[in-house]
């Protein structure tokens, strides 16, 4: 038997939301509040907070995703250089993932920083 590990060789995203970490949070709260749902999860990676979108899965997005590219439709991020666990804020719970193993997603958070407008102010006050 064979086995062969084929890593991805490109991500591409189609479009990228910043938002000052505090605001983000509102607006996630109101969200969760107004729609009545659960407790909403953001992933964590090396002082970037991010929740990717993924296209719909179709023949296209397979025939990408065999030669090693996945494309995503948008990623929404704010820096959050201190990791916790829960953020409660607005009566409202968000659970924080570190996702930082994943290599993938450290070259995300890194190129995510290198291209944030908030990357060297306060937004930050966790």
């Amino acid at each position: 038997m064979d086995i062969s590990i084929e890593p991805w060789k490109k991500l591409v995203i189609h479009e990228i939301i910043e938002y000052q970490f505090d605001d983000w949070v509102k607006q996630i709260a109101f969200s969760t509040k107004s729609s009545g749902g659960g407790i909403p999860t953001m992933q964590w990676t090396n002082g970037i907070v991010f929740s990717p979108a993924n296209f719909p899965t179709t023949n296209a997005t397979i025939e990408e995703q065999l030669k090693g590219v996945l494309h995503w439709s948008s990623v929404s991020f704010a820096i959050k250089e201190k990791f916790e666990k829960q953020i409660v804020k607005e009566n409202a719970t968000i659970n924080l993932v570190d996702v930082s193993v994943n290599e993938i997603f450290k070259e995300l958070a890194m190129n995510l920083k290198d291209r944030s407008k908030y990357a060297n102010s306060k937004s930050d006050k966790s």
